[in-house]
């Protein structure tokens, strides 16, 4: 699909007022972005910048996208996950808080629930294509894809060829092989002033970390890289300035193996590492002063019987 000003694709335009209504609510549950935008929307500290995203497109992505914009960069998306997509969010992101679905104003973002391997990487292809430029100045990574691709692509383009799609060692790398090979083979000069105009990458998760420090200790690395996954910031606003999920995620995961082949009669509560004190001690009834911890109100009690 494409608009008057930029392409896309999404599953279904006509979603964008449903996914309008659910960023509306998730703004109020992320202050931090919110606060962000109060502070630094006049001064617009991210004019000039160029961000590829390549992160679950779902509602709290898409606040974070708007927020991007309102900081003065140009931004570009896709989901990092072919299943992740709410299709609904994509929508919403695309049009953006001014647009309608017959002239999108937002962002391009190729995203959408239920891609094939070879219709994730075509977007993650997309996501790096700039019109009018070589390619983003950053790239907001989750797994390490578009890193990767970046990497890969330059490796290949100045070898001048790609290996055979056939010997790759997974059905993904044969994807990503017979991507790239069709990029080389025409002969377009993609990668190098694209890896030349990158400033850096910031990475979320840990398999995209790992891959990071190994392509630093073989000094590969093209680019300077930001662990967000490991950054004390990323509690934060996960936990206490965002969508305050992981508390929910701790519990799904306590109750997932505890309660599989029995009939629990009660639960208390349950947390994972980054949960909030105060939010644990809430559930479970303690006081939420500043010395009360995750060890003394999250431990998960309950009774069950096979």
């Amino acid at each position: 699909m494409t608009s008057d000003t930029f392409n896309f694709k999404v599953a279904d335009l006509s979603l964008a007022d449903f996914g309008r209504a659910e960023i509306t609510l998730a703004e109020h549950e992320m202050p931090g972005l919110m606060a962000m935008r109060a502070e630094f929307g006049t001064t617009k500290p991210l004019t000039g910048s160029r961000i590829a995203g390549s992160l679950h497109m779902t509602i709290q992505t898409a606040v974070l996208i708007e927020t991007l914009v309102a900081l003065g960069a140009d931004v570009r998306w896709v989901s990092c996950n072919i299943f992740s997509t709410q299709d609904h969010a994509a929508a919403a992101a695309v049009v953006g808080p001014t647009g309608t679905t017959a002239s999108p104003q937002g962002v391009p973002v190729f995203a959408w629930k239920g891609e094939s391997l070879e219709e994730y990487w075509w977007c993650t292809e997309q996501m790096l294509r700039w019109p009018g430029h070589a390619g983003p100045t950053m790239i907001l990574d989750d797994g390490g894809d578009a890193t990767l691709l970046v990497h890969k692509g330059l490796e290949f383009e100045r070898a001048g060829f790609v290996p055979a799609p056939e010997s790759a060692d997974s059905e993904e790398y044969r994807v990503i092989l017979a991507l790239l090979d069709n990029i080389i083979a025409s002969g377009e000069k993609l990668f190098g002033p694209m890896s030349e105009g990158l400033i850096g990458v910031s990475e979320e998760t840990t398999t995209g970390v790992h891959r990071l420090y190994e392509m630093e200790r073989d000094g590969t690395l093209l680019f300077p890289a930001i662990n967000v996954n490991d950054a004390v910031t990323k509690s934060k606003f996960d936990n206490k300035y965002g969508c305050r999920h992981s508390l929910i995620d701790g519990i799904n995961r306590a109750l997932t193996p505890s309660s599989a082949a029995r009939s629990p009669s009660s639960v208390a509560t349950a947390t994972s590492a980054r949960a909030r004190p105060s939010h644990c001690a809430a559930r479970a009834g303690a006081s939420s002063s500043p010395r009360s911890t995750p060890s003394a109100h999250c431990k998960p009690r309950w009774t069950a019987s096979r």
